[in-house]
């Protein structure tokens, strides 16, 4: 990879990292305020933090692979 490529990923990871994070406060929210009575968001929020986690894990992977070369 190019030194661009791997800024570019780098940047990803950071917007990638902030969307996992954004959806953790989420679950975060669910918890400390709308349970019990919101019980069933609670696979369709678990899912989504878990995708974007994942995501996130992914790309953080690639970069770590392109900048060891």
């Amino acid at each position: 990879m190019t030194a661009e490529e791997i800024a570019a990923l780098d940047k990803e990871v950071k917007k990638l990292k902030r969307i996992a994070s954004e959806w953790a406060s989420q679950m975060h929210d669910l918890v400390e305020d709308r349970l019990p009575a919101a019980y069933l968001d609670i696979p369709g929020i678990a899912q989504s933090t878990y995708d974007a986690c994942k995501t996130w894990a992914d790309a953080s992977a690639r970069l770590a692979a392109a900048q060891k070369g």
